[in-house]
């Protein structure tokens, strides 16, 4: 059979001289074109196929979706198609989304939202949004969306001070945006808020003064507590100088009293006994006699005393 379909295939190339290889090589381009064709056959109807870790596989026939694939080997029919759809995490990074607070200073902010289709919407978002699992453009339209309508509710004040508030409430409702189109949030980074050029000066401003205020504040406070101190001291030393006066007052008039009393007793004893006066008297005479040098005055003026010679009858 092989020769004749060889006979067939080179029945108009044009003659050539006999050989006794002719036939062998007849056989050989037959088996080889055979060989071809069935590789290239196989190849456009090849039923296996696999689905990568973190992916799902969207079977589609004829353009409509008709399986959805988990992760391993698949086999398909001719007439089906996969395509490959990822439901790892995402990333969005939205730059400069723009606000307005609810005192009119605009304001901006950069975020970072990770996110993934959830697997039993796979079918859905195939379908109506992305063909391999990609949301970008939706997260960022929903995520600048969100951040106008929050910021709105805030203050540009708050919006520094409840950072965190601000970051669970962009939080929720851009959960409950994506949760339309099936997605699920990861989570969100969310870096500083830029505001104008003068409103960022004026804030500035604000800060340098309270920082001022509180210098100033502190300072008075140490001033006050020096000069609680000194007062606090002086106190002390009054109350020492008092506490001294008093002391030497008592002491005198514990010594003025005590010579008080012993000159009313010496008293009451001569007043009891008047030799006593005499002996006194007597002791002091004695005492002059024994300070005399023996010597006379030269000269004596009417009317004074001569020591020794005055004699009492």
């Amino acid at each position: 059979m092989f020769d004749d379909l060889a006979d067939a295939i080179f029945a108009h190339s044009p003659p050539s001289p006999p050989s006794p290889h002719r036939p062998i090589g007849r056989r050989l381009a037959f088996f080889i074109a055979a060989l071809a064709g069935a590789f290239i056959l196989l190849a456009f109807l090849w039923p296996f196929s696999s689905v990568p870790t973190g992916h799902r596989g969207v079977i589609t026939t004829f353009g409509r979706i008709s399986g959805i694939e988990g992760e391993g080997l698949v086999i398909l029919a001719p007439w089906q198609k996969l395509s490959i759809f990822n439901v790892r995490a995402e990333r969005a990074d939205i730059e400069n989304a723009e606000g307005s607070t609810s005192d009119q200073q605009p304001v901006k902010v950069s975020m970072t939202v990770r996110y993934s289709i959830s697997p039993d919407k796979v079918s859905e978002v195939f379908e109506k949004y992305s063909r391999d699992g990609n949301l970008d453009s939706y997260v960022n339209t929903a995520t600048q969306e969100i951040f106008k309508a929050v910021t709105a509710r805030y203050t540009a004040p708050d919006l520094i001070s409840k950072r965190a508030a601000v970051s669970n409430d962009i939080s929720a409702a851009l959960r409950s945006k994506l949760v339309l189109y099936g997605a699920q949030v990861i989570s969100i980074d969310m870096r500083n808020f830029s505001f104008s050029g003068s409103y960022m000066t004026a804030i500035n401003e604000k800060v340098t003064q309270e920082q001022l205020r509180l210098g100033a504040e502190n300072k008075l406070l140490t001033v006050t507590a020096e000069q609680k101190q000194k007062v606090a001291v002086a106190e002390a030393d009054a109350s020492a100088q008092r506490a001294r006066a008093d002391g030497q007052a008592y002491a005198v008039t514990k010594a003025a009293e005590a010579e008080a009393n012993a000159l009313r007793i010496q008293n009451a004893a001569l007043a009891q006994n008047k030799d006593v006066l005499e002996l006194r008297r007597i002791e002091v005479e004695l005492a002059k006699a024994g300070r005399w040098n023996g010597a006379l005055p030269q000269n004596i003026y009417a009317g004074a005393p001569v020591p020794f010679l005055n004699v009492q009858k």
